[in-house]
């Protein structure tokens, strides 16, 4: 399994770990509280820690005990990154534009901030498997 594809699992299981915890915890505390009015920032704030931070440590460990070199990208692993970098990133514009409608429509901030972090959740979740079905499968040609 080369670098990539070993970034692309850590990526996945760290983007649908931590929005789990993230929504167990504020799921949790709406239970006597109406589901805009719970503490969500903290919750949010440290989900985003927790998964930057992890994601760095994960890194460093299988860079360190990878063999030397197999960190160098050749033709297919730039293709499958472009191709799950575009297939996340379309989440994320669709998460933004969401977004944009809700402030529009000036709805209250959980809201709005919760489809930003679902978008983001989406982006790496969608765009690690986008990465790992065409290190199996191949990439879609179209």
């Amino acid at each position: 399994m080369s670098y990539q594809e070993k970034s692309a699992w850590i990526m996945l299981v760290l983007a649908v770990g931590t929005y789990a915890g993230y929504a167990a915890v504020v799921w949790q505390r709406a239970r006597n509280v109406a589901l805009t009015e719970v503490a969500y920032v903290s919750p949010m704030l440290w989900a985003i820690g927790i998964s930057i931070l992890l994601s760095i440590i994960a890194h460093i460990v299988i860079g360190a005990f990878s063999p030397k070199g197999e960190d160098r990208k050749d033709q297919r692993d730039r293709e499958i990154g472009r191709f799950g970098e575009y297939t996340g990133q379309s989440f994320l514009v669709i998460g933004a534009i969401a977004a944009l409608g809700l402030a529009m429509a000036e709805v209250e901030y959980f809201w709005i901030a919760n489809v930003l972090a679902l978008a983001f959740f989406l982006s790496a979740a969608v765009g690690s498997m986008a990465k790992l079905s065409a290190y199996r499968v191949g990439i879609p040609r179209w």
